[in-house]
């Protein structure tokens, strides 16, 4: 109220002093331009004065509210493209997910520039290319994804090698591992991928130098693991063997390098039934067949194993005669072991002990019938004049394992 009385007497005060102004005769005001003369008197000067003062005030504003303006027509148009890429973005990923690569690259690709996290956008497309076979594409779009975010080298490195594993080309695969375990020594997926690459090219030397990372951390289940240590021991025992065959051929005969590596081997394994059984049967094809006994029957006293006992029947120890002996101690506690009487078979042949050797081969059969039992004792009937015997068993043993119907057959 009160600004209200306060501008009306300003009005007023104005008013009443520009009317008593006008009374006065104060003059003319005179402008000349060239061939152009204007003359005016003092107050429609004054007023035009204060009309082109008004007049070039508006304009100015109007040119700061265009910049203003164009700055939130900026902004408008960016959100506009943002909501797009959003849009294009999540259509991509749906036709990556439905397996539509080139749809979802297309889509992921258009939709990067303005998307929130382009990095997404790139690896998913370069995931599509894998998908349609254009490996060129995806280095390019890993490349870009690199670019797109600062800092996203291992996320862009992983996918690489990831896609590198996938098509093959473990080389590549494991040089992009070991760049990234240089930055990332304990990488849980680094570890894991490299792993695989090894696995992949069988490099299980480098492998076994992984191994106790790997168990270190828990990367793989308990089984997993179990078995990857020994596929890798077992794969370097056949090695070492190969080694020790080269020295062989250059005559210069040693087993220096597969016991050394037994050597090596973490303790669980050297108690694992079935890499004792790997070494044992390695030692026996290069020649040492003694020493090969010796560790089967050490192991057989403490831990019984059906394997170990069916190798133990095809090795020749040092003394035959106390190798059948061993052997028939541990048929006290095992009289139906199956594979127990087939070993006893063939070390009874191996002291020429025929007709004990053909018993044993008969109780086994009678407990299980098996291929490898038959056949002995098939090979034993025929070289002790008993080949029609040898033939009919042997016909048996085809007939069953063929799984042949019940059909008549014609009388002899």
């Amino acid at each position: 109220m009160i600004r209200l009385l306060l501008i009306i007497l300003v009005g007023l005060a104005l008013g009443t002093g520009l009317a008593l102004g006008l009374q006065y005769d104060l003059g003319y005001i005179r402008i000349s331009l060239g061939n152009i003369l204007v003359e005016t008197n003092f107050w429609v000067g004054l007023a035009l004065l204060i009309l082109a003062f008004m007049g070039l005030t508006a304009v100015i504003n109007l040119v700061r509210r265009l910049r203003s303006g164009s700055g939130a027509v900026a902004a408008w148009l960016t959100r506009g493209s943002e909501k797009k890429a959003r849009r294009r973005t999540t259509q991509g990923l749906l036709a990556f997910a439905e397996g539509n690569w080139p749809r979802a690259r297309k889509l992921l690709i258009s939709s990067a520039e303005h998307a929130e996290t382009p990095l997404l956008n790139y690896l998913a497309a370069a995931q599509a290319s894998f998908e349609t076979g254009d490996h060129d594409q995806v280095d390019n779009l890993l490349r870009q994804a690199y670019e797109s975010t600062p800092g996203s080298d291992m996320a862009v490195g992983i996918t690489q090698a990831q896609l590198q594993l996938a098509g093959n080309r473990e080389e590549q695969a494991l040089a992009t591992l070991l760049r990234l375990r240089k930055q990332a020594p304990h990488h849980p997926f680094v570890l894991k991928l490299l792993k695989n690459a090894y696995v992949k090219l069988e490099d299980w030397r480098e492998l076994s130098r992984l191994l106790p990372e790997i168990r270190k951390r828990n990367l793989i289940g308990a089984d997993e693991q179990g078995n990857l240590e020994r596929l890798v021991w077992q794969n370097l025992l056949r090695q070492a063997a190969a080694d020790c065959r080269r020295q062989v051929d250059t005559h210069s005969s040693s087993l220096e390098p597969l016991t050394r590596l037994w050597d090596e081997l973490p303790g669980f394994l050297r108690r694992d039934e079935h890499t004792i059984r790997e070494y044992a049967r390695l030692l026996a094809e290069l020649g040492d067949e003694e020493q090969a006994e010796t560790l089967l029957r050490k192991v057989l006293r403490n831990h019984w194993s059906d394997e170990l006992i069916n190798l133990y029947g095809r090795v020749k120890g040092a003394k035959p005669d106390e190798q059948l002996l061993f052997a028939e101690q541990w048929l006290k506690d095992r009289p139906n072991n199956a594979e127990l009487l087939l070993a006893l078979g063939r070390l009874s042949l191996r002291n020429e002990l025929w007709g004990k050797a053909r018993e044993y081969f008969v109780t086994s059969l009678k407990l299980r019938r098996s291929r490898e039992t038959m056949a002995e004792l098939s090979r034993l009937n025929a070289h002790m004049g008993e080949g029609e015997n040898s033939v009919k068993l042997l016909m048996q043993g085809l007939v069953k394992d063929s799984g042949l119907p019940d059909l008549p057959m014609p009388k002899a």
